[in-house]
């Protein structure tokens, strides 16, 4: 039940922003994009195997408010309990807009859904996050170079569940799924011109360290220490009409056994349409 009303929620919101378009601008985005690994926050999620995302981002009439839904599905068999939706509720905004500390900043609320496993089984592995981004744009005093930080708080939909019991001393597997991420991240995008068809672009370089507080998404013991590092570069292709395309190339420093021990590459691949 909870499922479906989370669902119903996203549904009704989307169907609120189109009636309301008549008098106010909505705007949003759909996204596909595939992966030729899903790497979650240091996790192989799927186990080296490629995955499909498709997305649906709706701005709430220029209120600062958004919804999103996000899926996630590997491309290959015996994956299908661990398809996860991910629904979305958001606050972004800005401060100190004429400061060289101005914040821009997102509160957002997601609850993370398996629909193959019941929502109230204690096999489930549905979980809640709360996150605050913070970034700050101009204090570096570089253009394009962005600091940036985020904080997670997870914790299970249920207890009683796999990832929703204390978590037993090592060696067992099984434990809670509740706890604290902090991401810290620094982006910069370089203008460039395109040496083949001579055309201006921005090449979209990304790094990020996250330390893990000791949560395991799955209920897995995990480590309260510092997981992994990623570092990737991407580029926006402008299609017209709205449409784009995004390449990307990412490489995973992993740090921590607990979390992941190997290191990971991995292409992104996403067709976005804005309106």
């Amino acid at each position: 039940m909870k499922n479906v009303i989370l669902a119903s929620v996203v549904v009704l919101l989307a169907a609120a922003s189109i009636v309301q378009a008549q008098e106010s601008e909505l705007k949003g985005s759909v996204d596909l994009t595939f992966k030729s690994k899903y790497i979650w926050r240091g996790f192989d999620v799927y186990d080296d195997h490629a995955a499909i995302h498709p997305s649906v981002d709706l701005d709430l009439f220029g209120t600062g408010f958004g919804v999103s839904l996000l899926g996630h599905r590997a491309n290959s068999s015996s994956f299908e309990m661990t398809e996860r939706w991910d629904y979305t509720l958001y606050y972004q905004n800005r401060l100190f807009v004429d400061e060289l500390y101005t914040t821009n900043y997102r509160l957002g609320y997601v609850y993370y859904n398996y629909p193959d496993m019941s929502s109230h089984s204690t096999r489930s592995i549905d979980l809640q996050e709360m996150h605050a981004v913070l970034s700050w744009p101009k204090i570096l005093q570089v253009e394009g170079l962005v600091p940036t930080y985020c904080i997670v708080k997870l914790w299970p939909s249920n207890s009683g569940t796999i990832v929703g019991s204390p978590a037993p001393p090592p060696p067992a597997t099984d434990g809670t799924a509740s706890g604290f991420a902090h991401i810290f991240m620094l982006d910069y995008g370089l203008p460039i011109t395109c040496p083949i068809t001579g055309e201006e672009r921005t090449l979209n370089f990304h790094s990020e360290f996250v330390y893990n507080d000791g949560v395991g998404p799955t209920g897995g013991n995990v480590d309260q220490d510092w997981s992994n590092a990623v570092l990737g570069v991407s580029t926006v292709f402008d299609l017209d009409n709205g449409l784009t395309f995004t390449p990307g190339v990412y490489y995973q420093s992993s740090w921590d056994d607990s979390v992941n021990d190997e290191d990971e590459f991995w292409v992104s691949l996403s067709m976005t349409y804005k309106f």
